[in-house]
């Protein structure tokens, strides 16, 4: 392989693995459009609770514990069984909440893109920090 085409390949791979690091970070401002689906049930950028809880400071929360909210109570048995938010807890979540706690009162059926979970989480963090 000539010394060009060896830089140039690792230019390539340079410019692919920060794409991909970009992916996997998330696009918040997709992700606010994401969450126009959550909107209808939850606030991210203030504590108050609509017919689901504030998602502000999600990150790192115990599931079932942001005050004033009556979560079911399988979902305050997940978080008493060490269920906390964070990028994976709430990947899985999203996917499919009604197999993640079985018996929360969520009736959303889930987000099937990968995507549109990472965007949205990316939406979410800017509200935890």
């Amino acid at each position: 392989m000539g010394e060009n085409t060896a830089l140039l390949t690792g230019l390539c791979f340079i410019a692919l693995c920060a794409f991909d690091a970009r992916a996997q970070e998330g696009d918040a401002t997709a992700g606010a459009a994401v969450f126009k689906r959550c909107a209808i049930c939850h606030v991210v950028d203030s504590d108050k609770n609509k017919v689901g809880p504030s998602l502000r400071g999600l990150f790192g929360k115990k599931a079932g514990t942001h005050p004033g909210f009556a979560y079911s109570v399988a979902m305050r048995a997940a978080g008493d069984d060490g269920l906390a938010w964070n990028e994976t807890t709430l990947r899985g979540y999203l996917h499919n909440p009604k197999t993640n706690v079985v018996g929360t009162k969520m009736g959303f059926p889930g987000l099937k893109d990968d995507q549109a979970i990472t965007d949205l989480i990316s939406y979410l963090k800017q509200y935890s920090e």
